[in-house]
């Protein structure tokens, strides 16, 4: 593959970085829906975060299936209607998966950018299913939760990406 300027070469993923990253960020997710904000409509969805990120970076490990089971697992734990994070952590995941390719070759902001419409799409996924269910209408804060998630891309990027960018062997004379 041909790599663009001043892009460094990426290690690859340890296995057990990345499901020890989404299983925190499930444990954090589920925290954050029992503290200080419950389930408040702004709150960003950082395991829909993590999940993208994943999906973009690492597609053969973390696909549509693994979005699936954690989106269930959510759903059991906020007692909403089961399915619905499910359905729209799977949505998010294949339009993550097919855009991966192209989306790797932008810089971490311009991605936060592309990765805007995912994010807002899970969120309106999430919303028409428990409006079909008969739920109240959460609020027009609920069209913030994206841009923060979108916003949140680059810390996120930039923080599961430092073990892949250590050297195996360092060495002064090895600039790798």
């Amino acid at each position: 593959m041909i790599m663009r300027p001043g892009h460094q070469l990426l290690l690859p993923a340890n296995p057990l970085f990345i499901w020890g990253s989404l299983l925190a960020t499930l444990a954090f997710s589920m925290l954050q829906n029992m503290g200080l904000w419950g389930r408040a409509a702004w709150i960003p969805d950082v395991l829909a975060l993590i999940l993208v990120f994943w999906s973009i970076h690492q597609p053969q490990r973390v696909g549509i299936g693994v979005a699936f089971v954690f989106g269930l697992l959510i759903d059991v734990h906020q007692g909403a209607m089961l399915g619905q994070h499910a359905m729209a952590y799977t949505v998010l995941s294949f339009l993550a998966i097919a855009i991966h390719r192209r989306l790797l070759w932008f810089t971490v902001p311009s991605q936060a950018f592309q990765v805007l419409p995912l994010f807002a799409a899970s969120h309106a996924i999430e919303l028409a299913v428990r409006m079909i269910s008969g739920s109240a209408f959460p609020s027009l804060w609920i069209l913030l939760a994206p841009v923060i998630e979108s916003l949140l891309w680059p810390v996120f990027s930039v923080i599961l990406l430092l073990p892949q960018r250590r050297t195996p062997n360092p060495d002064a004379n090895r600039p790798l």
